[in-house]
C-alpha cells in the first residue's frame, strides 16, 4: 500500500465512523425506537454539537468524493512524491480538525481547516498533471 493510499484509507474510515456520535445522541434524546423511526417534524432535536457533527459528516462525504479520486488517479499513474504524501496527510488531519472545530462550534477555525484541506487537494491535482 502506498503512503497516499494509507492516508486515503484512514480518511475513509474516519468518514465512515462520523455518524456514530450523533446517532448515539439521537438515541439518548429520542430513545432507541425514536432513533430508528422515520423522521418527522415533531422529533426532538439533537444536541447542538450533534447537529453540527451531522453537517461536518455531510461535508466530509462531499469532500471525500474529490479527495479519493485524486489519490486513486495518482496511484493509477504510479506517481508519488514527498509532496503528494504530505498533502494526503495534511488532508486527513485537516478533516480531523474540521470535525472537531465544527462540532465545538468554532466557525472561523472550521473554515480554516476546510481551506487547508482544499489546498491539500489542489496539491494532488497539480501533481496529477506533473507540475509538482
Amino acid at each position: 500500500m502506498t503512503r497516499e493510499l494509507f492516508w486515503l484509507t484512514l480518511t475513509v474510515i474516519l468518514t465512515g465512523l462520523l455518524w456514530v456520535p450523533y446517532i448515539l445522541n439521537r438515541c439518548q434524546i429520542r430513545g432507541l425506537s425514536g432513533a430508528m423511526a422515520n423522521p418527522t417534524r415533531n422529533d426532538k432535536p439533537h444536541a447542538p454539537w450533534a447537529t453540527r457533527l451531522m453537517f461536518a459528516h455531510d461535508n466530509a462525504v462531499e469532500n471525500l468524493v474529490i479527495f479519493a479520486p485524486l489519490v486513486l488517479i495518482l496511484n493509477a499513474i504510479d506517481y508519488s512524491t514527498k509532496w503528494t504524501v504530505l498533502a494526503c496527510a495534511v488532508y486527513f488531519w485537516s478533516r480531523i480538525a474540521h470535525v472537531i472545530v465544527y462540532a465545538i462550534g468554532l466557525p472561523v477555525f472550521r473554515t480554516l481547516a476546510f481551506v487547508v484541506g482544499f489546498a491539500a487537494q489542489a496539491v494532488l491535482a497539480v501533481a496529477i498533471f506533473g507540475w509538482l
